[in-house]
């Protein structure tokens, strides 16, 4: 984490938490809150691009299922500047572990995820 104030730390490794938990638990209402409108992802696998907006994104995590138990997740790091934030985290769902750098903005004193850039990481990147 950088110099930022704890507090504004701690409310962004939270926003994280909160995304890392409903990615795992596939939670359409959780996203609907923390993705601001302007909400974009980019998935960097593959030969070429693939993009979505908030919409499309909230459609996917409509389409899977719940996982079973704990959430899968590594924080990496937390970086703070002002109304914007960014993370490096690993989050999993059954069968796939991704690597994600999440930007935040702060609106109205909240922090939304403005976006998402990922990509497939090996499975074995979280074991301990």
């Amino acid at each position: 984490m950088d110099g930022a104030p704890r507090t504004e730390l701690d409310a962004v490794h939270a926003a994280a938490v909160l995304y890392c938990e409903a990615v795992y638990k596939a939670r359409q209402d959780v996203f609907e809150t923390l993705c601001h409108d302007a909400f974009h992802m980019v998935c960097v696998d593959g030969p070429e691009l693939q993009t979505w907006d908030k919409a499309a994104y909230l459609a996917r995590v409509t389409a899977r299922d719940a996982a079973e138990g704990d959430p899968v997740y590594e924080i990496q790091s937390v970086e703070a500047d002002g109304n914007m934030a960014r993370v490096k985290l690993q989050v999993g769902v059954p069968g796939v572990i991704y690597e994600d750098y999440l930007g935040f903005v702060r609106v109205d004193g909240a922090w939304k995820l403005i976006n998402k850039l990922f990509r497939t990481a090996d499975s074995s990147a979280l074991a301990g």
